[in-house]
């Protein structure tokens, strides 16, 4: 589990470098490596979304998109539809991809999982980590645990990761919180340099 949250770690923050945010650049990676696709958006499917945009937004992300949309397409109002729910996109530096939607179905009515127990702080099969990098994490991190139903994953303190090199050492201010539907979330502040390709 700790290797594959190093790997997402690392690959969300491979552009950043001393607690910077990187712009975008969409030739991060050079021509001759890059693949056909993107990783445009991931999408969580919540209970209240007014709880999670709450959140979302006090950690600094920037809603582009909210709509409500019924199948079919053609459905006066939550009545007369089949489906109905509320998608909201909000984005980070990039409009194109790293996007997070949140999704809340009205109709039909949908049974949430569980909610994870207060003391559960293990990960398991199915679970997501998302992870974050902020410039000013006490600040971030202080926004996020107001925020209602949020719970606090593991308080800022300096972790270290084996550098690209197998030699060198990345730094990082860790932090993580569940937010209002037990998501994990980790606000970041890199603290050592790393390098954005060959």
């Amino acid at each position: 589990m700790i290797r594959a949250l190093m790997l997402a770690l690392v690959v969300a923050t491979s552009a950043c470098g001393a607690g910077a945010i990187a712009a975008p650049a969409p030739g991060r990676v050079s021509a001759d490596q890059r693949v056909p696709l993107d990783l445009r958006r991931t999408t969580l499917v919540v209970r209240d979304i007014e709880a999670s945009l709450a959140f979302y937004r006090a950690i600094g992300l920037v809603p582009i998109y909210d709509n409500v949309i019924r199948t079919p397409r053609d459905a006066k109002n939550d009545e007369s539809a089949e489906q109905s729910l509320r998608l909201v996109f909000l984005r980070a530096n990039d409009d194109y991809i790293g996007i997070l939607g949140l999704m809340e179905y009205t109709r039909p009515e949908r049974q949430p999982r569980p909610k994870r127990a207060p003391d559960d702080n293990l990960l398991n099969p199915g679970d997501i980590v998302l992870v974050f990098n902020v410039e000013n994490q006490e600040e971030v991190f202080a926004r996020a645990v107001a925020s209602p139903g949020v719970r606090v994953g593991e308080t800022p303190h300096v972790v270290t990761y084996p550098g690209y090199d197998g030699t060198s050492v990345i730094r990082v201010s860790f932090s993580s919180v569940y937010d209002p539907d037990g998501h994990y979330v980790e606000l970041n502040q890199v603290l050592t340099d790393l390098p954005v390709g060959e």
